[in-house]
């Protein structure tokens, strides 16, 4: 044999044997990013073209959940693949309301004992990255604390002090972001954190990493860059009147926008799409497109409904019901992505799933699945199973709490096409049938009782197994 001919089947022989390299897992969490806020998702006014792509080129999943409407305890899910009730974690730490119910209890902080999805990939070999939001509890209890070897801008606060820099407010610090000191005026935020995902994957070209960017947008306060507000403004057909509209059916307590009409609102979630389209572009300037998995995913509903008196949220999430803070379906159902480089599967997925099914995903992604003992610790499962594994699998929501969009104390079940919600406060159910009735607007309690009574018993045998804390009567509630 010739021997360059040797040499070449040398070569093939060499490089059919030589071990695939493990994948990149990146997450991507767009804090209060609505069900209705992309293009690809439905929205007429925001134009999302980068993370429309991302959905092309993967899986979208079109009945997802956050295991929360609030943020906390869905990221304290995203973190662990356990339910936010199992974990004492039911509200956005930090808030306290009380009214004819005292709040459950919770805890401030993701115990330091609960093994998290960073634990898992640094035990595995990965560089361990997180940017962005963090909200998961203070000093002694930060992502360095739990598995990520950087930290750039996670802390204690559920929000910026402001969008641009230096991200801090006069006379308060509690929202000032921590880590970004070396910016410089009118560097934006979101624009910020992308670029320092970037810079994390360029230090970390030859070894597998595991990256978290954790937007702080699209959450308030409501602060866009004004050029790009000012371009939604001179669309054709937009407009901010139907501000003053309330969704039919609303709780007496609380009013609902109904369309999309802030502008820099828009321009934020615009923002966060040309930095989602900057991290794509960037993976494949540095060879990464082909090794690297990426997720992507909000916290809860968009912000759309308030108590009366406040301003309405900026979003809409209608047809869905409400939205941030309520168990209604536009508190809780969100976008989900994944895009799986190595995969042949595309298009959309009608089977069920929630942000506890996250930790398992990008386990499963990297080819770190563990033994049946390891994937019991979770209460979720990989959401690339396939549907099969997903049929006919209840859904719980465990929300014993008040909160600014006027919600009280409550829980849901979303099983098969049905979903049970029950007033702590009262004990009164809701029963709606999502596929014939995604806005709930019909409620059947009062027409199947024997339905709702065996959803209602589901939830509670639930509540139970995860040791889910409950409220208990206010001895000062006056009955106003």
């Amino acid at each position: 044999m010739p021997y360059r001919s040797l040499l070449l089947v040398v070569a093939l022989v060499i490089t059919s044997c030589a071990p695939t390299p493990p994948k990149n897992v990146l997450l991507i969490i767009v804090d209060d990013l609505g069900w209705k806020d992309l293009s690809v998702t439905g929205s007429e006014l925001y134009q999302t073209p980068r993370i429309d792509e991302l959905a092309t080129n993967g899986i979208r999943f079109t009945q997802f959940y956050s295991d929360s409407p609030v943020c906390s305890p869905t990221r304290a899910a995203l973190m662990t693949g356990k339910h936010p009730a199992r974990l004492d974690i039911t509200n956005w730490i930090g808030g306290t309301q009380a009214g004819q119910l005292i709040q459950a209890d919770y805890n401030y902080q993701l115990p330091l004992e609960e093994v998290t999805v960073a634990e898992r990939f640094k035990e595995a070999g990965y560089a361990t990255g997180f940017i962005g939001k963090w909200h998961l509890g203070g000093e002694g209890y930060f992502p360095e604390d739990q598995g990520f070897d950087v930290n750039i801008g996670g802390h204690h606060a559920g929000q910026p002090a402001s969008y641009f820099w230096p991200y801090k407010r006069e006379n308060n610090d509690n929202w000032d972001v921590p880590g970004l000191e070396d910016g410089e005026p009118g560097e934006y935020l979101t624009d910020r954190l992308t670029n320092e995902a970037v810079g994390f994957m360029e230090d970390h070209v030859d070894e597998p990493f595991f990256l978290v960017l954790s937007h702080y947008s699209v959450h308030t306060p409501i602060q866009a860059k004004e050029e790009m507000t000012e371009a939604v403004r001179q669309r054709p057909g937009f407009t901010e009147e139907c501000a003053a509209e309330v969704f039919e059916n609303d709780p007496l307590w609380s009013s609902t926008r109904t369309c999309q009409g802030n502008a820099a609102y828009a321009a934020m979630v615009e923002s966060t799409d040309e930095g989602v389209g900057i991290i794509m572009d960037s993976l494949r300037l540095l060879g990464l497109d082909e090794n690297t998995a990426v997720v992507f995913v909000s916290d809860n509903g968009g912000l759309s409904s308030l108590n009366f008196g406040r301003e309405r949220g900026p979003t809409s999430n209608r047809p869905l019901r409400a939205g941030k803070g309520y168990l209604y379906e536009g508190g809780t159902r969100i976008p989900f992505i994944v895009h799986d480089p190595g995969s042949a599967s595309r298009g959309l997925r009608t089977d069920i799933g929630s942000t506890v099914d996250v930790v398992p995903t990008l386990l499963e992604l990297a080819g770190l699945v563990g033994e049946e003992s390891e994937s019991s610790q979770f209460d979720g499962r990989s959401m690339i199973e396939g549907p099969s594994a997903n049929i006919d699998r209840p859904k719980f929501f465990h929300f014993p709490h008040y909160h600014g969009s006027g919600n009280r104390p409550s829980g849901s079940v979303v099983s098969g096409n049905y979903k049970l919600i029950e007033w702590f406060e009262t004990g009164d159910t809701e029963l709606y049938d999502l596929s014939q009735d995604e806005a709930e607007l019909n409620d059947l309690s009062d027409e199947v009782p024997l339905l709702a009574d065996s959803l209602l018993i589901v939830m509670q045998e639930w509540r139970d197994l995860v040791g889910a804390n409950m409220p208990r009567p206010n001895p000062d509630w006056s009955g106003e």
